[in-house]
Parts: C-alpha cells; sequence; structure tokens
C-alpha cells in the first residue's frame, strides 16, 4: 500500500457488475477497468486502488462498494473514478452518499458522463440521472417478480434446482438425477425407521456415495434441508415468504414418507436409533474413499 500522504492525492477506481453472466457478456469488469484506466491517463488521475464488486445495486449496503466510501471519508483519497453513473447510484441512498462526499470536496468522476457535481447545473443534471436509475431498478425488480411468481404459479420452480433434481432450462420442470435421486430418496427411508440420526445419516449417505451439488460430501447441515424440503413430494415451498405452489415437476417420494421423516425429525415418531460396540469401530477406513468402515449387525 501506498504511504497516506501520496495516497491523498490519488483515486480510487471502482468497477461493479450485478452478476457473474453480466460480467462475462455487455459491459465486463474489464472493459469497465481499461474505460478507467484511458479516462485516469487523459486527465492525469493516479489510480491507487482498484475495487470490484459483483452485487446488485438494488441492495444498499454493498461491501465493496461502502468501502470505498469510507475509504473517502476518512480523507485517505482525493476522489473516485466510475464506468457510469448508475455503477455506484442506483438507489437514492447511495446517491445521497456520494452527493455528501461531492459537498465535502471529493471528486466524483464518471468515465461515460461529462458530470460536473461541484456545478449547479451539472448536480441537477446528475441528479435526474440518478432518480431514472433508481426508477429503472426498481421497475426491473417489480417486473422479475412477477415473472418469478409467473413461474411458480405453472408450477415451475425458477430457482437451482435441489439436490437429485438436475435443471433443463427456463420454462421448464425440474428432472429427477439419475445418480443422486435414489440415494436421496433412500436417505428419506433410512431417517423414516427411526433408527438415525441426523449424524448417523450423513455418514452413512456419504458411505453410500452421495455427495452434494459441488461433488462434495454431505454434511448434516444439507440433510436436514433435504429432509425437511417438501419439493420431493410435489410442493414448491418460498421460505422466505412461506408461500407454497403445487409443482408439475416428478416426484421423489410419497407424502406418506415425508410426513412420517417429518414426525421423527419433530420428535413426534419414537426414535429408535441404536448403537453397538464393535471391537474396531471407527480404527478402519476404506482405502478408496479414506471414510471410517460401519460395522452391522444383521
Amino acid at each position: 500500500s501506498l504511504p497516506k500522504a501520496e495516497f491523498m492525492k490519488s483515486y480510487i477506481g471502482y468497477i461493479r457488475v450485478s452478476t457473474v453472466k453480466q460480467g462475462t457478456k455487455g459491459v465486463s469488469l474489464q472493459e469497465q477497468r481499461d474505460a478507467i484506466l484511458r479516462y485516469a491517463e487523459r486527465n492525469q488521475l493516479p489510480i491507487a486502488l482498484w475495487l470490484e464488486e459483483t452485487e446488485t445495486a438494488a441492495k444498499q449496503g454493498r461491501p465493496i462498494f461502502n468501502r470505498a466510501l469510507t475509504l473517502l471519508r476518512k480523507g485517505e483519497a482525493q476522489g473516485i473514478i466510475l464506468h457510469k453513473l448508475d455503477r455506484g447510484a442506483r438507489n437514492l441512498r447511495d446517491w445521497a452518499s456520494i452527493g455528501e462526499l461531492s459537498d465535502q470536496g471529493v471528486e466524483i468522476h464518471f468515465v461515460t458522463e461529462s458530470l460536473d457535481l461541484q456545478s449547479r447545473g451539472g448536480r441537477l443534471s446528475a441528479d435526474i440521472q440518478a432518480v431514472v436509475a433508481a426508477d429503472y431498478i426498481r421497475n426491473l425488480r417489480e417486473e422479475t417478480r412477477k415473472g418469478f411468481y409467473g413461474r411458480l404459479k405453472q408450477g415451475l420452480f425458477p430457482l437451482r434446482a435441489p439436490l437429485a433434481y438436475l435443471d433443463q432450462g427456463a420454462g421448464k420442470a425440474k428432472i429427477v438425477d439419475p445418480v443422486t435421486g435414489p440415494l436421496v430418496r433412500r436417505a428419506f427411508e433410512l431417517y423414516a425407521t427411526g433408527r438415525h440420526s441426523l449424524k448417523s445419516l450423513s455418514a452413512e449417505m456419504n458411505r453410500l456415495g452421495l455427495r452434494n451439488k459441488n461433488g462434495r460430501p454431505v454434511t448434516i447441515n444439507l440433510m436436514s434441508i433435504v429432509l425437511n424440503n417438501p419439493f420431493y413430494f410435489g410442493l414448491i415451498r418460498i421460505k422466505s415468504t412461506n408461500e407454497t405452489f403445487t409443482g408439475i415437476h416428478e416426484t421423489l417420494i410419497g407424502k406418506a414418507l415425508f410426513d412420517r421423516v417429518h414426525a421423527v425429525l419433530t420428535g413426534k415418531a419414537n426414535a429408535q436409533t441404536q448403537r453397538h460396540a464393535f471391537a474396531f469401530r471407527r480404527l478402519l477406513t476404506c482405502a478408496s474413499c479414506t471414510y471410517s468402515l460401519i460395522g452391522e449387525r444383521q
């Protein structure tokens, strides 16, 4: 890092995309960086720090953007350079923060817009653009919400497929994964017996070869999420609002089995977990997968 005295004479370069997909299409992070570099060289504005963020601008409180604002408030940089006005201010609260910094003498530069926030006319023009950008993102959010609920009412799940299912693209129902589907069904069957805790169930499913979406061993937390998800018997539940919709996807288990599992989870069914003191318990491991061998009495 640069000495503070030298840092104060320099600028922060801030670049942002709303999604990872946007970072590879349209105005990517690298294209924004290149444009800012050309602008900085042309106007002799040395950049001491680059900050980049992949976060929707509809959310106030982006951590990287907030870091830039904190540095500017502390006087640790002379100003900030953004690709466009909406890269830093597509909600009015963030725009108010930028306006306050400008009032304190911090330089705010926009590469693609000739806006002088120190002049009355430039500030008015920027304020109008900020309001338009905020209205755009509100409308976009509302249209996205309509599309989201439209899919749900059609019986489609517009989010990433849960474990044991595969995505088929927008407008298509999820299908059962031929590899993990039978294993997740087995997990429900095993837990319904009341002879397993979540810990022993996750160990058993790992032994049987079940893996999460990233190919890693399943955890106790993941098994809890799976066993509590009504998606597997055909019901789509939106956790944030507790709304439910009937899905058109192929079911993995019946509702009776799901209810039995839920009864065990909530303690309404007597658990029959058994533990046996096998002679070499936890001492033997599989040479290929390294998991502990589990003893059974047949």
